[in-house]
């Protein structure tokens, strides 16, 4: 599926509106982004894939009752006994799946195996009780069919090879046991007929799915930017800083935040324009980005011409590492600053601080922290590195520990 090109040439630089603008024939997005779809769409789904394997299972059991009861004497027992120990078993296992640690790994291809050999005794039903004289089981056939289309959670393609090997398997059951003609050609022919619309509307249900994933991730990547650098909000960060707090905490690891200002920046705007301090802004916030390299390292604009950075599972040399990199990457840029008392050229003042996350500690001293380390660097003339570590608790943060009752002196 492709957008219209007029839809999608204003769209950012996103992953999901770069998937958007690439289309995605044979519903197939690119390798990183359709792992996080089918995680997304079977947590998503899961009450509901569970519930309908609750229904399977009554439906089997009731089938087999009931098989019991219109069945003669030398059938009665053979598609009982198939549904009763073999499918409803089968299904009891996917459904414990569905509730496993791992059932992003295991359930997918274990209700592919599962819903495959379930499919395959249908046809074993059919094809014993057809030679028997009884032809009239033969909708099972279909309500299996479209159960692997629309209720199993399986993806199109995944039930489309269910569905084809189990038709495979009944039209070459029917023509080696030789079953009776008119109606198994009648029936075969309903069976192709019944997966050719099931597979028509499981395409087009898949394919809906994906747009509005899409969709939605884009918006949501769109929410999460800002508008003029293209880089996290401050929203963002704020989310961020919580989530990787309690991560720390768990994984006892070291985290740091970075804050950098750009120097008289508002001497800079006054002296070149807002144009061209956007400009700055957009430059800055692409060389942090470029700055912060490792997958756990984040990067958001926190305010005005501040930046913020956090660094997960840090060290004193990494923190070192970044902060040099800072600086001189901004230095590369060489943009003219003729109003700054600085120094000729663009600058910034980085506060740092570094932790190790406990318990009885918040994130919001963590940055305060950081907020303090800035200031004592601009207080000290801009264009340097201020570090400051946990055991600064001689400094006014008052949000350093949570609230007792006592601020922090």
């Amino acid at each position: 599926m492709r957008m219209n090109s007029s839809l999608t040439e204003d769209l950012p630089d996103l992953p999901h509106a770069r998937q958007l603008k690439d289309g995605f024939p044979w519903l197939r997005f690119g390798r990183e982004l359709e792992v996080v779809f089918r995680r997304a769409r079977l947590e998503e789904s899961l009450g509901y894939i569970r519930a309908n394997l609750v229904l399977a299972i009554a439906i089997a059991i009731a089938l087999s009752a009931m098989d019991a009861l219109v069945l003669g004497r030398a059938l009665d027992r053979i598609p009982g006994t198939i549904d009763v120990a073999f499918t409803v078993p089968l299904l009891v296992i996917v459904l414990a799946a569905s509730f496993s640690p791992n059932r992003q790994r295991i359930y997918p291809p274990l209700a592919i195996v599962a819903f495959t050999a379930c499919g395959l005794s249908q046809v074993a039903i059919q094809v014993v009780t057809s030679l028997g004289g009884a032809q009239f089981l033969f909708p099972a056939m279909i309500v299996t069919a479209m159960y692997v289309y629309f209720l199993a959670g399986l993806d199109f393609y995944a039930a489309l090879a269910v569905n084809f090997l189990v038709l495979l398997a009944y039209l070459a059951a029917g023509h080696l046991m030789a079953l009776p003609g008119t109606e198994f050609g009648y029936d075969a022919l309903t069976l192709v007929a019944a997966n050719l619309i099931g597979a028509s509307v499981a395409y087009m249900q898949e394919r809906t799915s994906r747009f509005r994933f899409l969709e939605t991730g884009l918006l949501r990547e769109l929410v999460a930017r800002d508008g003029l650098t293209g880089i996290q909000n401050r929203r963002m960060f704020d989310l961020h800083i919580q989530r990787v707090w309690q991560q720390a905490v768990r994984d006892a690891q070291r985290i740091a935040v970075l804050l950098v200002d750009i120097d008289c920046f508002k001497e800079y705007n006054d002296r070149y324009g807002h144009q061209a301090g956007d400009e700055c802004l957009r430059a800055v916030a692409a060389t942090l980005s470029q700055c912060a390299r490792r997958p756990l390292d984040f990067v958001a604009r926190y305010g005005g011409e501040e930046f913020a950075l956090v660094l997960y599972e840090a060290s004193r040399e990494y923190v070192a590492e970044v902060s040099t990199r800072i600086q001189r990457s901004i230095a590369e840029l060489n943009f003219l600053h003729e109003a700054s008392p600085v120094a000729s050229r663009l600058t910034v003042s980085i506060g740092a601080a570094y932790i190790l996350p406990t318990a009885s500690r918040s994130p919001e001293g963590l940055i305060q922290l950081a907020d303090e380390a800035l200031y004592s660097a601009k207080g000290q003339g801009r264009n340097r590195v201020v570090v400051m570590e946990a055991e600064y608790q001689n400094l006014q943060t008052g949000r350093f520990e949570k609230r007792r009752g006592l601020r922090l002196g």
